[in-house]
């Protein structure tokens, strides 16, 4: 075979690999927006989630403020309070206790991650990541989760009141 048809076959093969890889990249781009459609139906249902069950936490115990967040750090909500300490021989103080479950933002990993921070009286209890990969996502044990974290806060927070 001459150099000049292996020059052809080169130039040709050259063309298909570029071609491919510029239908892969396509591909990828597709599942990336796929992926960030679902991080978001995943992270609306969570969302709700969390407003409810922390709704319903402010509800039994009197006291707690609940907020909805929503920001860089992520969609969820948050339940607090202060509480005056009086301890005899010592200036009054305060002591806060908190409750924060949040859906973190879609990031380059293609992950769902929900957050969990509690703090009792001025200490924190927990601070939980928990993460699954959008392609493998399974939203009933997410949205369990969110459950366990805070019926695990509601009696962290009685035994210690």
């Amino acid at each position: 075979m001459d150099f000049e048809k292996r020059l052809e076959r080169a130039l040709s093969r050259g063309a298909n690999t570029r071609t491919s890889q510029e239908q892969l990249q396509a591909d990828r781009k597709l599942s990336d927006e796929q992926l960030h459609g679902e991080h978001s139906r995943c992270r609306l249902e969570l969302s709700e989630q969390i407003e409810a069950c922390l709704r319903k936490l402010a509800d039994y115990i009197p006291g707690f403020r609940f907020e909805t967040v929503v920001g860089e750090a992520g969609w969820g909500a948050r339940v607090s309070r202060d509480d005056i300490s009086l301890v005899r021989g010592r200036s009054a103080g305060t002591e806060y206790s908190r409750l924060e479950v949040v859906v973190r933002p879609f990031n380059s990993a293609h992950i769902i991650e929900l957050v969990g921070k509690g703090t009792i009286r001025n200490k924190e209890v927990f601070h939980r990541t928990h993460f699954q990969f959008l392609s493998e996502v399974d939203l009933q044990s997410l949205l369990n989760l969110v459950d366990l974290w805070v019926l695990e806060y509601a009696e962290m927070y009685a035994a210690r009141s």
